[in-house]
């Protein structure tokens, strides 16, 4: 078993060299508070970074305290992020995200987060209305928490079943949960570095349909390349 396990932290490690050209020019936005991550994270779900990004700073300067953000209507929010993808659902699960918090932490501070095992805090925010692994992730990885867990999107779900890392019907939940079991050596910063290469793959190479295995970076690894390229 410990084998096994030196063989796929290996794998991780080597992808994770090769992969490193596509984060050139790559700069880190600078780390929120949980809380602020928590409210970029339900908005973003497939929608482009720039158009997400900027429907967040909209929300932050119409509800610049998480306090209002709970007290506004799901109406008042959709108009804030009318450009997202599924406006009306994230304001909804964004609006009784909120309330719940504030019923249950009426500070908003989520800092207790960083002192849960991550098992539990990532349990503790997928409870929430809207939060599932992935927002969960983000929250404990992105934020000031600094928690060493992967972000895993669509994208880095299919690079690692492709990669067969994971099976092919893998979920977002058991692969995040194994490359973190996996490399236990790595900080939080490896691990977003790591699932913002990967995003970048699936986007630029590793695609849904039309993949270009041809020169895609990982093409030495990929048992699925033969297959995909036919």
């Amino acid at each position: 078993m410990q084998q096994r396990f030196d063989f796929v932290s290996s794998d991780l490690e080597r992808w994770r060299l090769a992969l490193r050209p596509l984060l050139k020019g790559v700069v880190l936005l600078p780390r929120q508070r949980p809380i602020d991550a928590l409210i970029k994270s339900l908005i973003s779900g497939r929608t482009r970074d720039a158009v997400s990004g900027e429907a967040y700073r909209r929300v932050r300067r119409i509800f610049p305290l998480p306090e209002r953000l709970a007290r506004a209507t799901p109406q008042a929010i959709e108009r804030a992020i009318a450009d997202v993808t599924f406006p009306e659902v994230k304001a909804s699960q964004l609006s009784q995200a909120m309330r719940q918090i504030a019923h249950e932490r009426p500070d908003f501070d989520l800092d207790f987060l960083g002192s849960l095992p991550v098992p539990r805090a990532l349990a503790w925010l997928e409870r929430l209305p809207g939060v599932g692994p992935k927002v969960a992730a983000a929250v404990l990885n992105a934020s000031l928490l600094s928690r060493p867990v992967l972000i895993v999107d669509t994208h880095v779900l299919r690079v690692l079943q492709r990669l067969g890392f994971v099976a092919s019907n893998a979920n977002v939940c058991t692969t995040s949960e194994r490359v973190t079991a996996a490399v236990p050596c790595w900080s939080a910063d490896d691990f977003l570095l790591f699932h913002v290469a990967a995003k970048r793959l699936g986007q630029l190479f590793c695609r849904p349909t039309k993949p270009d295995c041809r020169h895609c970076p990982l093409a030495f690894d990929c048992p699925s390349r033969k297959h995909l390229a036919n």
